[in-house]
């Protein structure tokens, strides 16, 4: 039998919440945004837009299977690990980061300077929403 103790796993849960928003944000960006790539074939091109809706409804229902037991888990009122603002803070932060790595992987898009300041800004809000 293998014990635990509360500092692992305070850790562990720390973990498995980021990697559930990490999960979470996957499915939202695609379905968010996969269906301007995917209208690129005539067979989606050729769906109405309510299709389009509730093929884009269908892959949120698996973000929310990741997303609402992450902050389940995640909050302090829970027994987690992070604030609600905390928990903001962070799902925002890997939302940029899973978009901006679907939009260059995906779009081709090109980070620009000023993409780089305003992330540079938002690891300073984690680091001051972090600090307290």
């Amino acid at each position: 039998m293998v014990i635990f103790s509360k500092q692992t796993i305070f850790y562990m849960r720390s973990f498995y919440t980021i990697t559930l928003l990490i999960c979470s944000n996957i499915f939202m960006t695609f379905a968010w945004y996969g269906h301007l790539k995917l209208s690129e074939f005539s067979w989606f091109s050729k769906l109405p837009l309510i299709g389009i809706i509730l093929l884009s409804w269908g892959i949120a229902l698996f973000e929310y299977c990741f997303q609402v037991p992450a902050n389940r888990m995640g909050f302090q009122g829970n027994g987690g690990s992070f604030s609600l603002v905390q928990l903001k803070v962070i799902q925002e932060v890997i939302t940029l980061i899973v978009f901006t790595l679907f939009s260059y992987f995906v779009f081709n898009a090109q980070l620009k300077l000023n993409h780089l300041i305003g992330f540079v800004f938002l690891i300073l809000a984690v680091y001051f929403i972090f600090k307290g």
